[in-house]
C-alpha cells in the first residue's frame, strides 16, 4: 500500500514580516472535496469504490471520498476520478463538467492549481422503472 504524502501550502502572508504557521492538507480531505464536487454534477450516478465502502453505505454511513486518487508530484496535483454516468446524458459533457466543478472547488476550497483532472467513466446506470399499481 503507497504512503500518502501530506500536501502542504502557504496561505497568502500577512502584512508585515509576521509567519504565522503552515497549513498542511490530508489527502483524504481533497478526496472528499472532489467526491462532494464530483457527486453534485447532473448526469453522475454515483462514484466507484471498493467492497468495504459498499458495505459502509449500507449501514448508512455516506463516503465521500469513494472512486477517487488524488496524487502529488514536486509541486502539481494529479486527480483521477472513476464515476458510473446516469443513462440518457451525453459522457464527453458530463465529463467536461466535473472536470470544470473539481477544479473550481479544490481551487475555491483550497487554493491548489491542479495539474490533470483524469475522469474514468466506469458504468452507465440505466433507470429503473417502477411499476404503477
Amino acid at each position: 500500500m503507497a504512503d500518502k504524502t501530506m500536501p502542504s501550502f502557504v496561505g497568502t502572508a500577512p502584512s508585515g514580516d509576521v509567519e504565522l504557521g503552515r497549513v498542511q492538507l490530508a489527502p483524504e480531505v481533497l478526496e472528499v472535496i472532489v467526491g462532494i464536487a464530483t457527486t453534485e454534477v447532473k448526469g453522475v450516478a454515483n462514484t466507484r469504490g471498493n467492497f468495504a465502502s459498499g458495505v459502509a453505505e449500507k449501514f448508512g454511513k455516506v463516503m465521500y471520498g469513494k472512486g477517487v486518487k488524488t496524487e502529488w508530484s514536486e509541486d502539481s496535483l494529479t486527480i483521477d476520478v472513476y464515476c458510473v454516468i446516469e443513462y440518457g446524458y451525453s459522457v464527453p459533457a458530463v465529463a467536461l463538467e466535473i472536470q470544470k466543478q473539481i477544479r473550481h472547488a479544490i481551487f475555491h476550497m483550497t487554493s491548489l492549481e491542479t495539474k490533470e483532472i483524469n475522469v474514468h467513466i466506469t458504468g452507465i446506470q440505466l433507470k429503473e422503472e417502477t411499476e404503477t399499481v
